[in-house]
């Protein structure tokens, strides 16, 4: 596993959007104060071609171009990190034109989003054999007041952290909206993980990201979790698995693919994220039954409603680095090694 070099004070951030950009309100005001916060930083800020575009469909501009956005922006010397402008729908076909083996050869460069952006996250890991953090968009480092979860993410690409702890409230209903873009977070509900077949602790190489685009990976030339599976057989894989737009019996069919297709043969435990359906039942089906309905049987530690995903905050999640979990007086805490 490679890990890229740590951000450095008055260095680069550099801002891509393989996904949706910084167009519509209130991602536009938004980014626009994330900038003016990195720059008070002390960061110089470098913008992709794409970050205000919105020419394509379910991203910014068409495949070719965002994947021409990005190949660039990785392989420029002077953007020192990529953060995602945001998350979208249609990422997965600008994986068809990226150069993975030209990817492989540049020097590794930390790569920050979420949700769509798991296209990108998830095969940095698996496919590329480098760390990316899984975490909060751009724009969201505009929020204000601006929450510890963002600068925890910023924390770990600066490699001024690498142990986090659950947040003590989560948001379930935002108050952000066109009118009001900068308002931070609604944090309204008590944060608890829901324990399954859990001990303490549990280690493993970290991988995973939101379950919409993984599914949709599974038998794709882009699947190469067999090979990641055997790479780090002797660490097992924590899972960390988060939902979008899938309902309960979405997330149950999700599950069964990714389970049926092996990536789970090497599993340590599962790290489940509050799902975008929190709180639905459908057909005697929860939130909690979608998951140990089809995970039970392997037998290792589920952890669910955690921070991480779509229902913010989110601890930001390095995904390649060797993890160890642990819950202590009902907290989830995480802390990270850069075990190669």
């Amino acid at each position: 596993m490679r890990y890229p070099k740590f951000l450095q004070e008055n260095g680069t951030i550099g801002f891509v959007a393989p996904s949706f950009g910084c167009v519509m309100e209130p991602y536009h005001t938004l980014f626009q104060n994330a900038l003016r916060r990195f720059e008070q930083m002390g960061y110089q800020t470098k913008l992709g071609p794409n970050v205000y575009a919105d020419c394509g469909i379910g991203i910014s501009n068409t495949p070719k171009a965002c994947a021409d956005e990005l190949m660039e922006a990785y392989e420029d010397a002077q953007s020192d990190i990529l953060i995602s402008c945001g998350g979208g729908e249609l990422m997965c076909e600008v994986l068809s034109e990226l150069d993975f083996s030209r990817l492989k050869q540049a020097e590794p460069k930390w790569y920050l989003g979420y949700s769509d952006n798991t296209n990108f996250t998830f095969l940095s890991t698996t496919m590329l054999d480098t760390a990316a953090v899984y975490g909060p968009c751009a724009s969201e480092f505009g929020q204000e007041p601006l929450h510890d979860a963002m600068r925890n993410a910023l924390s770990v690409m600066t490699g001024k952290q690498l142990h986090f702890k659950g947040y003590d409230k989560w948001e379930l209903e935002q108050l952000k909206d066109a009118e009001h873009p900068l308002v931070g977070y609604h944090l309204t509900e008590e944060s608890r993980p829901v324990l399954y077949q859990y001990h303490n602790p549990v280690s493993g190489r970290l991988a995973g990201g939101c379950l919409d685009c993984l599914a949709n990976l599974v038998g794709t030339r882009f699947d190469c979790v067999t090979k990641f599976n055997e790479r780090y057989r002797e660490d097992g894989i924590i899972w960390f698995l988060e939902s979008c737009d899938l309902n309960v019996m979405s997330i149950r069919r999700a599950l069964w693919n990714l389970k049926e297709a092996g990536w789970f043969s090497n599993a340590k435990a599962f790290l489940i994220g509050r799902p975008g359906c929190y709180g639905q039942e459908m057909m005697g089906l929860d939130q909690y039954s979608a998951v140990t309905g089809i995970l039970s049987d392997l037998n290792v530690p589920i952890l669910m409603d955690l921070d991480i995903g779509h229902l913010p905050p989110q601890i930001p999640m390095l995904s390649g680095a060797y993890a160890t979990v642990s819950v202590t007086d009902g907290k989830f805490e995480i802390q990270y090694a850069l075990k190669s």
